[in-house]
């Protein structure tokens, strides 16, 4: 008797031998992971940053090539400059517009699927309880069909027992 109970303790003490070597290391793996992901995101934020920086100096040759192509000559390089900040406005503006566009078209956010199907099985559940067949949903509203005859019908209690 002996001999089980002290070989159920060692048994018991090298499970929690692993299963403490298991947690440390997914510990190992997981902070690995969190580490790389780090890096990757550093360097995402060091490429944005170029990729702006790359932005700016287009802006700059588009603004020097406005002052090249326009005819005020000189040293009236702040014309470019102008033209290009007028393309940003108008771009600016479209965006604004299309933005609120999107946003009216997304606002309130209303299930109105959900809705129908309530509406419907309320009213199937009614039909049931009184008797008759539920209406069918017509194929313009987008929601399922429902059947019309006795084996679409729900079978509930009249008298709630």
């Amino acid at each position: 008797m002996k001999s089980v109970v002290a070989g159920l303790a060692e048994v018991t003490e090298r499970t929690q031998h692993i299963v403490r070597d298991e947690i440390e290391l997914a510990k190992a793996e997981v902070a690995e992971k969190v580490v790389s992901l780090g890096r990757g995101a550093a360097v995402g934020v060091a490429a944005g940053v170029f990729l702006a920086l790359a932005g700016l100096f287009l802006l700059h040759a588009l603004a020097f090539f406005f002052w090249w192509l326009l005819p005020v000559g000189g040293n009236l390089i702040f014309v470019g400059y102008l033209v290009v900040v007028l393309l940003l406005v108008v771009f600016a503006g479209l965006a604004g517009y299309l933005a609120m566009k999107f946003v009216k078209k997304g606002a309130p956010p209303v299930p109105t699927m959900a809705v129908e199907e309530a509406k419907l099985l309320r009213e199937s559940v009614s039909a049931a309880r009184s008797g008759t067949t539920p209406p069918a949903v017509p194929a313009a509203t987008g929601g399922p069909a429902r059947p019309t005859g006795d084996h679409g019908r729900l079978d509930l209690p009249k008298d709630g027992a």
